[in-house]
């Protein structure tokens, strides 16, 4: 048969594919696909296998170029596109997704780090007892027993999570057969003890558990999610003054525990929260009793004559006082048979402005007899004392209030008794009172709530409180606060407490409510520190010597940080000064 012969029985081609229906790209890759095909049967029937190699090369170089083009593109994309820790990223499976937790300035209060889980299956481990001697030696917190255990045990298992890097190395340059290691992404916290009730903890499965990492838990999530930090308001300058002068004075003291608080009397915005004793929460198995308490928070306490400030108050705005009003303390009150009496007795007939800075119990125990159970319900619920303080923090407890409110029991309030609060609640009132009169919720939130507020005294009431405060650190029992040229102002308060049944001389708290500057209009930028000394047991234990003295070491350190100038005041005259 001639070559045309052979040529005239060649098989017919495989039909061209109709491709009308489909989109214009498959009609491409059939068109392709069918050309393809119809090269190598051409080939092959043409007798020229090496054309249908060629082509065979061709279609395998196409082939590799567009897988690596594709390769190149997701790189690319993976490098300059994705987010740092969004999907896509390089983040450890199984990662805690917490944002880093910042202060206000950006420093940093909490972060994950990897870390590592150390795992054995001890089927394949060869020589056990030399294992658990080597791992034991490079590993010296690994619990010998647990780590027996596994090695006798016949599947794999968990020995020691969150092992450093460090670590890691040593156990992998063992060299040993079985082991093996998972990464864990895990919450740290660079400073330690620093703000540590307040920061609070996360767990490994990623969720809050106390303090701000519970209080913010879905926000902290969201922003690591999308590669972002969450700031809360506190300044870790402000949050250093305050620890280290309140340990100091709390270790001198011998005291059984202390707190302190400064707050943005305008924003309501926390700028440092110290409880103390306090821990580290790298390490919060070792924490001595009652560290982890956030005293701030949950802590309840008998003030003392820091009430007065909110009994003063009450008589301003109500118009049953004014600061000239005159008060008969020149012997002690009786109510029914109670006898009450002034600690700094001065047997004399007071006014309100007298009352105030000499501390007088008689005087402010006339005015709330006189203003009756609703006013006084009326003004402690205004300023938040009798619910707990409203912030983000889970810990707010509620305070302990009277059951009623007869005339013994309001002369008790007037002057801090009968009522226990914490010191957040002291603050958030206290805050109200100087800042023109509007109470706002206090905040750990960078910026502030934008809550407008409700006002619970008028600006002429605030103003007043505030020229009391100040006159009392001028020339009443909280001169120790004045910090020079800052205009400080504030309210000493000393109680004894209830010890069975009995109120114990022994055991007690001083406290120290402040503003700085107390000048100035209402809309002014001023800042509300509070200290209390819990059961001081060397030295004095009023307020004036244990909590004062803090306050204004605190505010002279902190006033540059936080932008308030410095005004020398004239000197007071010497009659004045007497």
């Amino acid at each position: 048969m001639s070559v045309q012969d052979h040529r005239a029985f060649r098989p017919a081609p495989a039909a061209r594919p109709v491709t009308s229906a489909v989109s214009p790209w498959l009609r491409w890759l059939s068109e392709a696909v069918w050309f393809v095909e119809h090269a190598f049967e051409r080939a092959r029937a043409d007798a020229k296998p090496e054309e249908d190699t060629r082509v065979r090369i061709v279609v395998i170089q196409a082939v590799f170029i567009g897988i690596f083009v594709l390769l190149a593109a997701g790189a690319t994309r993976a490098a300059l596109l994705t987010q740092a820790g969004g999907v896509g990223s390089t983040s450890v499976a199984g990662a805690l997704q917490r944002a880093d937790l910042t202060d206000r300035n950006g420093a940093l209060l909490a972060t994950n780090i990897v870390h590592y889980g150390l795992y054995i299956d001890p089927t394949e481990v060869w020589d056990r007892q030399a294992a658990f001697t080597q791992i034991r030696r490079a590993l010296p917190q690994v619990s010998a027993s647990r780590l027996r255990r596994v090695l006798d045990g016949e599947r794999r298992l968990i020995v020691q999570p969150g092992l450093t890097p460090a670590e890691r190395e040593a156990v992998h340059a063992l060299a040993l057969g079985g082991v093996s290691f998972e990464p864990e992404d895990r919450r740290v916290y660079p400073l330690g003890t620093s703000a540590a009730q307040l920061i609070g903890t996360a767990d490994t499965g990623g969720q809050g558990v106390s303090g701000a990492e519970l209080a913010f838990n879905d926000a902290i999530r969201a922003a690591g999610a999308q590669g972002q930090d969450f700031a809360l308001s506190i300044d870790l300058r402000v949050q250093g003054v305050l620890e280290n002068e309140l340990g100091l004075a709390a270790t001198e003291a011998g005291a059984r525990g202390a707190v302190g608080v400064v707050a943005d009397a305008t924003t309501g915005e926390i700028l440092g929260m110290a409880s103390w004793p306090t821990y580290d929460l790298n390490d919060r198995g070792s924490a001595a009793e009652g560290a982890t308490l956030n005293r701030v928070t949950s802590g309840h306490y008998e003030m003392g004559s820091v009430f007065k400030t909110f009994t003063v108050a009450a008589a301003l705005d109500t118009g049953r006082a004014d600061l000239n009003t005159m008060i008969d303390a020149s012997e002690a009150y009786y109510i029914g048979n109670r006898r009450i009496s002034d600690f700094h007795a001065t047997n004399k007939i007071l006014s309100l402005e007298d009352v105030f800075i000499h501390s007088s119990n008689i005087g402010t125990s006339r005015l709330a007899v006189e203003m009756g159970a609703d006013t006084m319900r009326d003004y402690f619920q205004r300023l938040g004392l009798l619910d707990a303080a409203p912030i983000e923090l889970k810990e707010s407890a509620r305070p302990r209030r009277p059951r009623q409110w007869d005339d013994s029991t309001r002369a008790s309030l007037s002057f801090g008794y009968g009522i226990m609060i914490t010191p957040l609640q002291m603050t958030a009132a206290t805050v109200a009172l100087v800042n023109g009169g509007v109470y706002r919720p206090l905040t750990l939130r960078r910026g502030g709530t934008g809550d407008e507020g409700r006002r619970v005294v008028t600006p002429e009431t605030s103003s007043a409180i505030r020229q009391l405060m100040r006159a009392n650190v001028l020339r009443g029992s909280g001169r120790s606060a004045n910090a020079e040229g800052l205009r400080v102002g504030g309210k000493t308060g000393s109680a004894n407490k209830l010890v069975n049944g009995r109120y114990d001389a022994s055991h007690g708290v001083g406290s120290f409510a402040s503003v700085f500057p107390a000048d100035g209009p209402d809309d002014a930028r001023r800042y509300v520190v509070f200290v209390l000394v819990d059961e001081p047991s060397q030295g004095s234990r009023l307020g004036g010597a244990v909590a004062a003295p803090v306050v204004g070491r605190v505010i002279d350190r902190i006033a540059g940080f936080l932008g308030v100038p410095r005004r020398i005041d004239p000197p007071v005259p010497a009659e004045a000064a007497a």
